[in-house]
């Protein structure tokens, strides 16, 4: 089972133009880069052990000069997760 952590483009629409990167996990974490439209583009995939590794992968690729100006495509899920509320702290009796 595959799930996308994050996935970024380059707001160009175009085969040529467009450039897509997608921050997966599976039981290993893995990026994916497209280069082009979905039917012609070149793919390449990494593989790691550790996210911090992938995650390195991603920001090498996102600093590539490349046309258009890169976006992360939340899917409607917020980018932070949710604030937890603080509790506030018990005091013991003495």
């Amino acid at each position: 089972m595959q799930e996308v952590i994050r996935r970024y483009w380059n707001g160009v629409w175009g085969r040529l133009a467009r450039r897509d990167v997608w921050l997966v996990r599976q039981t290993r974490w893995m990026v994916v880069a497209r280069a082009g439209d979905t039917e012609t583009g070149k793919v390449l995939r990494w593989e790691f052990d550790a996210e911090p590794e992938a995650v390195r992968m991603v920001e090498r690729l996102l600093r590539a000069d490349t046309a258009g100006q890169w976006r992360e495509q939340t899917g409607g899920r917020p980018l932070t997760p949710p604030r937890r509320s603080q509790r506030p702290e018990s005091t013991a009796a003495e």
